[in-house]
Formats: C-alpha cells, structure tokens, sequence
C-alpha cells in the first residue's frame, strides 16, 4: 500500500475515535507485517536495497486527546453521513453557511463550560440514525458513558409551505428536555427523502 494512503488512514482512524485505536494498536501490527513482508519479497525479487523499500516509521502518541477541532470534524463527517447523497447536495451551502458554524459554536461553548477534564473523556456517536429519526450525533462522555449534548435534525411539514428541516441540540443540563435551536433549511413541497439515502 501507498506510504501515504496508509497514513491517512492511520491519522484518520486515530482521529475518528479519538485515539481509542492508535498506530500502536494491535490491528495494525498485523497490517504492518503483512506490509514489511510484502517489500521484503520485492527487495529479493528486484535485486536491489532502494530506499524506497523501507517503511518510514509514523510516531504519534499512544493517546490523542480529543480536541474542539476534531469534535468539530468529526460532527461534519457524521451530518453529511447523515444526509446521505440524495439530501447531501441538495442542503449543503445551506448547512456549511447557516448550520454548521452554530455546531461549531455549541460545542465550543460547551466544553468552555465543562472544562477541559471533561473534553479528555469525550466520544462522539458513529452512526447517525436513518429513516426520518432525528439522530445527527451525540457527544458523550466515555468514563461516565453518559451523553453530554446531543444533535439533532426534525423534519417538518408545515400546510401550504412544505417541509422544512429544523436543526437544534439538547444538553444534559436540563435533562435534554429544551430545544436550543440551530436553525432551518427548506426542502420543497414535496416528500423528502429517507435519512442515509
């Protein structure tokens, strides 16, 4: 495999479970394995000890502390799994210049209010839910296994106008009973599709 391919994927793995599987993780000693006897068998086909053979090491911490940013990332990632490829498009410029910024916002706010201590312990949900279920994402805390905000998206037919999707989140302050409102994007008249489609 691409020497870049395979740290992309490693940064990327590392980064979307927020270090729970590093490059030291045991499923990429295998990988690795498999990958050095692979160039090992070309060093003796080829006949010759090129550099180009020899894996470069890719030092990270064996934990990476979760970040604002790579909640933040991780939040885009799971909207747009969300939307799938028949809403995706549709509500994009929408969503990055209306919605997304005030995800940003939320989140920053509520790790400025928990602290740092809890940002360590802090998971975000991996699939979002399909169907016409509300379900964007959840960050929660992991040692607590307890949900600290979650994101949400209704979709809402409103007579005469048509349907509307109303994105807003929820916090563990108030039981996740108060809808703090993200805002909305219009549909059309007609049925939207299902969520994941």
């Amino acid at each position: 495999m691409k020497k870049w391919l395979y740290k992309s994927l490693v940064v990327s793995v590392a980064v979307l479970t927020f270090g729970m599987i590093t490059p030291k993780h045991e499923i990429w000693a295998n990988f690795e394995e498999e990958n050095n006897s692979n160039r090992a068998f070309e060093r003796s086909d080829n006949n010759h000890t090129s550099s180009a053979y020899q894996l470069d090491e890719f030092i990270v911490d064996d934990y990476t502390r979760p970040t604002v940013e790579s909640i933040t990332a991780a939040a885009k990632e799971q909207s747009y799994m969300k939307f799938g490829t028949r809403i995706g498009p549709v509500i994009e410029n929408e969503f990055e210049t209306n919605i997304f910024p005030k995800i940003e916002e939320a989140i920053a706010f509520t790790v400025d209010r928990l602290g740092e201590d809890k940002l360590k312990n802090a998971v975000i949900s991996e699939r979002p839910s399909g169907e016409y279920a509300e379900k964007i994402f959840h960050i929660m805390d992991n040692e607590l296994n307890q949900d600290i905000i979650r994101f949400h998206v209704r979709t809402e037919n409103r007579p005469f106008d048509g349907y509307y999707y109303n994105f807003h989140y929820h916090t563990f302050e108030d039981n996740f009973v108060k809808h703090y409102d993200l805002g909305e994007i219009y549909w059309s008249k007609n049925t939207p599709p299902k969520w994941l489609s």
